[in-house]
């Protein structure tokens, strides 16, 4: 009777649900180990599920892999897009604070996304840097509307390259702290990239 429940439960989950289901999966197993090192088969068995089924939502590993990042990416751009006629400089704690709220809760898949980068598929490499690519475009949008900064940002190549080097730093921020998690609060590395960020814009 057990397992006959489980079958049931199991089929009572929509094809979205199926899919963040196995996403999630994912996004726990890929943070916890390098791309090559995770197996289908694991995915499948944690998630309660066959191989086949796996199959038929992902057609292969590179195809899943690129799902989980791109999941990733949209959760992280949803978190911290702009309220529109606010200035930056108002925004940037409220804004890195929800973030850093995201990174905490959403741990595995954060270290998930960023490991895209190391992975040697060259069109998962691709997803990762839409990604990033999406995240600039985003900050340089909000600058750009900001009277203080000005629609000239968004085509300005010293901005453009600072931009990009923040949101490295800010990663690489952020991988450090959850390793060591507890050595700084989340409103010191709050304040840590606050700081970056418009030092590097001054």
């Amino acid at each position: 009777m057990p397992a006959n429940q489980g079958e049931r439960a199991r089929r009572r989950l929509s094809t979205e649900e199926r899919r963040e289901q196995l996403l999630s999966v994912g996004a726990r197993l890929f943070s916890e180990s390098p791309y090559d090192d995770v197996w289908i088969e694991q995915v499948a068995e944690i998630a309660g599920v066959s191989r086949g089924l796996l199959y038929h939502y992902f057609p292969t590993k590179r195809d899943f892999f690129a799902a989980v990042v791109e999941r990733e990416s949209a959760r992280m751009l949803r978190m911290t897009a702009a309220e529109p006629g606010v200035p930056v400089r108002e925004q940037l704690a409220a804004g890195l604070d929800v973030y850093l709220g995201y990174v905490q809760a959403h741990a595995h898949g954060f270290r998930a996304f960023h490991r895209a980068d190391a992975a040697g598929d060259q069109a998962v490499r691709r997803v990762y840097q839409r990604a990033l690519a999406a995240q600039e475009k985003q900050i340089l949008a909000a600058l750009a509307a900001d009277p203080e900064f000005g629609p000239a940002v968004e085509t300005a190549p010293r901005v453009r390259l600072a931009v990009r080097g923040w949101l490295a730093f800010t990663t690489a921020v952020c991988l450090e702290w959850l390793r060591g998690e507890g050595e700084l609060s989340r409103e010191q590395v709050r304040d840590l990239c606050a700081r970056a960020l418009l030092g590097v814009l001054a």
